[in-house]
């Protein structure tokens, strides 16, 4: 260790302790995004970890370093999502008492997970701040351990072996991208990459809602940034750490942001084209490749998808807007005389032009509805611009009036 850091040998320890307790993840090519982002993109598939995330190796090697008497004791943290999964995990396979303290809005399925790996969910507070608080209560009164989320050598070294497996793989890398939260795994991968091929570019990703990393950097001292809005829930935090944000100011070339509407994106493209699910926090690093903000065209990227436990409610609603993005899912309302045969008419010349019908709503209530008339709203799933230009000219030949509502 040095300054409190992890250095290249304290990595190449927690890649030998590791070993055969959670996934070297596969560095998937892939050819699809290569062609359309310009470049030669990599995909390091965290999101088929243990735990549907990276969080479980700095967890497990940090669980690894308690004493006798701390692992009598038990552990605790707090969380809301895939630092508490991994946790959970490191106590079950180290037959460990874990209790992890979770904010009370937490989604029942982030819940169920951290149960379904042994370990007691306490439900406290409004926030992860609150949470944070009384986790640290429960420490105090009951003797556990508390297992940082990041800011933590141990933590950071079993992340950086991420970036010991990407050299391993593809040792002339020019890139690696990598979402920033914390910043626990953008330290642990730029000092293990950096230590190797000192000429590797290390960029990070952030939400522009929850910056606090880039912002810190910029001021050169820890300050905090977040609106907490972000569907990228797992990279919003208030600030770094001490740690974090010494090895990024030495090790990380650049921190860009995205927004959610192009991380959402990035989500829909990878499920769409690559068949594979990641969460928000995980599609980060290729929102900034869609979103221009991170030059690809020379040499071979490596990108971070960091995990994959999705709310699918969530996910629901990403498809749904990301398919009106590309002009693939369209609302037609049309003001109709209410008289037999109208709707048929309509949806024949839906049907007839290709389109298909998801959803139809028929309003009858609607304030700016005349009077003898219906408000009937058409979703309809059509192929791209030119089919929807083409069904909407048939549309037109019924002579009904209709919009396109956004």
């Amino acid at each position: 260790m040095r300054n409190g850091l992890p250095e290249l040998a304290d990595i190449r320890s927690a890649q030998e302790f590791l070993a055969g307790k959670v996934n070297r993840t596969e560095l998937h090519h892939s050819t699809t995004f290569s062609q359309m982002l310009g470049g030669d993109i990599y995909f390091k598939m965290e999101n088929h970890q243990k735990t549907g995330s990276f969080k479980a190796r700095g967890a497990m090697y940090r669980v690894s370093k308690l004493t006798p008497q701390e692992r009598e004791r038990g552990i605790i943290t707090a969380s809301s999502g895939n630092h508490a999964q991994g946790v959970a995990y490191a106590a079950m396979y180290n037959r460990l008492s874990a209790k992890i303290v979770m904010p009370e809005y937490t989604v029942p399925a982030k819940i169920n997970a951290v149960q379904g790996y042994g370990a007691e969910v306490v439900l406290m507070g409004h926030d992860y701040s609150e949470a944070r608080d009384a986790a640290e209560q429960i420490r105090i009164r009951e003797g556990r351990t508390f297992i940082e989320a990041f800011n933590d050598p141990y933590v950071i070294a079993g992340q950086g072996t991420i970036g010991l497996e990407i050299l391993n793989d593809i040792p002339d890398v020019n890139r690696i991208i990598v979402p920033v939260g914390g910043g626990g795994l953008i330290s642990g991968i730029a000092i293990s990459a950096k230590s190797i091929n000192p000429s590797v570019s290390i960029i990070g990703v952030e939400s522009e809602l929850s910056d606090s990393m880039k912002k810190s950097l910029e001021q050169g001292r820890i300050v905090a940034h977040t609106s907490g809005d972000s569907i990228a829930d797992g990279i919003s935090v208030k600030y770094p750490g001490d740690l974090t944000f010494n090895a990024a100011r030495e090790y990380v070339d650049d921190i860009v942001t995205v927004s959610d509407e192009i991380i959402a994106l990035a989500i829909y493209k990878l499920l769409e084209r690559n068949k594979t699910l990641v969460e928000p926090s995980g599609a980060a690093a290729l929102a900034a490749i869609m979103d221009h903000k991170v030059n690809v065209t020379k040499g071979k990227t490596a990108v971070i998808l960091s995990g994959g436990n999705m709310n699918f409610l969530l996910l629901s609603k990403i498809i749904y807007k990301s398919m009106e993005i590309e002009s693939k899912l369209v609302r037609i309302e049309f003001k109709i005389p209410d008289r037999p045969g109208t709707l048929f008419r309509i949806s024949s010349a839906i049907s007839e032009s290709g389109g298909n019908i998801f959803h139809a709503e028929v309003d009858n209530l609607a304030r700016d509805t005349p009077v003898g008339y219906q408000t009937v709203t058409f979703t309809v799933n059509v192929r791209d611009e030119k089919h929807l230009s083409s069904m909407l000219e048939r549309i037109r030949g019924l002579g009904f009036k209709f919009e396109l509502v956004t």
